[in-house]
C-alpha cells in the first residue's frame, strides 16, 4: 500500500508520524512533496519517508493520496494532478472548508474521495479523525482508507452538515485542554509543588478522565457525580467554577467561532 501527501505541514506531519509509529505501514512507502523543500526534507529523512519531485509523481506513485495543502492552493494543484488521478487510486482531503462536491468538481465526478478533518492528536495515534466518502468509494478502496485514517487514531463518519462543529471540537480542544492544564498546574505551584510536578500530576487526571468517559457507559455528568462526595472538596470547587461562569466561557467560546465562520 503506497500512500502519498500533496503538502507537508503540521496535519501532515502529525498524521504521518501517528502512521510511522503504528507500524502498519513501510515508511518508505509514503510518498511525500511540498512547496518548500527546505522545511519538509529533513522530515522526510527523519521519519524515513521517501521525497519526491513534484506532485504528479506523487499521485503517480500512490493508492491512496492526501491533498494536506491551504485552501487558496487546491485548485491549481488540483488541475496539475487530476489527469493523473484515477478510479483505483483514493484522494483523501484534509482540507478545512472544502466539500465533496467541490473535490468531484475539480478532479472527475468517478473519483473516489474521502473528505476528513483530522486533529493535532494523531501523532500520538490518539486523534479522532470525522470523515465522509462520496459514492465512488466503496468496498476494499473504502474499507482500506478508513484502515489508513485508525492507524492513527480512531475514526467517526459524519454528515458533511456536521462538519464545522465536528472540526471545532476536534481541532480547538486541544489548545482548550493545553489552557486547563496548564491553569491547574499553575495554581499547584501556588501551593508548594514545582511546575514540573503539578504539571504530571494534572495531565494525568485529565488524561484519565478522558479515558473514562470513552469507556465508561455513563454520561459525562453522571461520572462528575461519582467523584462529587457530600461536603467534599470536589463539588465546593466545582460550585465555585460554575459561579465565576466555567461552563459558560467554554459555551460562548464555541459560540464566537462559529459566529466568525
Amino acid at each position: 500500500m503506497n500512500i502519498g501527501f500533496i503538502g507537508v505541514g503540521n496535519m501532515a506531519k502529525a498524521i504521518i508520524k501517528g502512521m510511522v509509529a503504528s507500524k502498519s505501514f513501510d515508511s518508505k512507502n509514503i510518498f511525500v512533496h511540498s512547496r518548500n523543500k527546505q522545511k519538509y526534507e529533513k522530515f522526510a529523512n527523519e521519519y524515513n519517508l521517501t521525497s519526491v519531485d513534484n506532485n504528479v509523481e506523487v499521485v503517480d506513485k500512490s493508492d491512496f493520496v492526501f491533498l494536506a495543502v491551504t485552501p487558496n492552493a487546491v485548485q491549481d494543484i488540483l488541475s496539475e494532478v487530476r489527469e493523473h488521478l484515477s478510479n483505483d487510486k483514493v484522494l483523501i482531503s484534509i482540507v478545512s472548508g472544502l466539500t465533496i462536491d467541490r473535490l468531484e468538481e475539480l478532479t472527475s465526478y468517478d473519483q473516489p474521495i474521502l473528505r476528513t478533518l483530522p486533529n493535532i492528536n494523531s501523532s500520538i495515534c490518539e486523534g479522532l479523525t470525522v470523515y465522509k466518502n462520496n459514492k465512488n468509494l466503496s468496498g476494499d478502496l473504502r474499507d482500506k482508507s478508513i484502515e489508513i485514517l485508525n492507524s492513527f487514531g480512531s475514526s467517526l463518519e459524519l454528515p458533511e452538515t456536521n462538519f464545522d462543529i465536528a472540526g471545532i471540537l476536534g481541532g480547538c480542544t486541544p489548545a482548550y485542554a493545553y489552557l486547563f492544564v496548564d491553569s491547574l498546574s499553575r495554581v499547584g505551584v501556588k501551593y508548594g509543588l514545582t511546575k514540573d510536578q503539578a504539571t504530571k500530576i494534572a495531565a494525568k487526571a485529565v488524561l484519565g478522565s478522558s479515558k473514562m468517559v470513552m469507556e465508561s457507559d455513563e454520561t459525562p455528568y453522571s461520572l462528575i457525580d461519582d467523584v462529587c462526595s457530600p461536603g467534599g472538596d470536589t463539588i465546593k470547587g466545582l460550585l465555585s467554577m460554575e459561579e465565576h461562569g466555567f461552563q459558560k466561557s467554554i459555551t460562548k467560546g464555541i459560540d464566537s467561532i462559529i459566529k466568525d465562520d
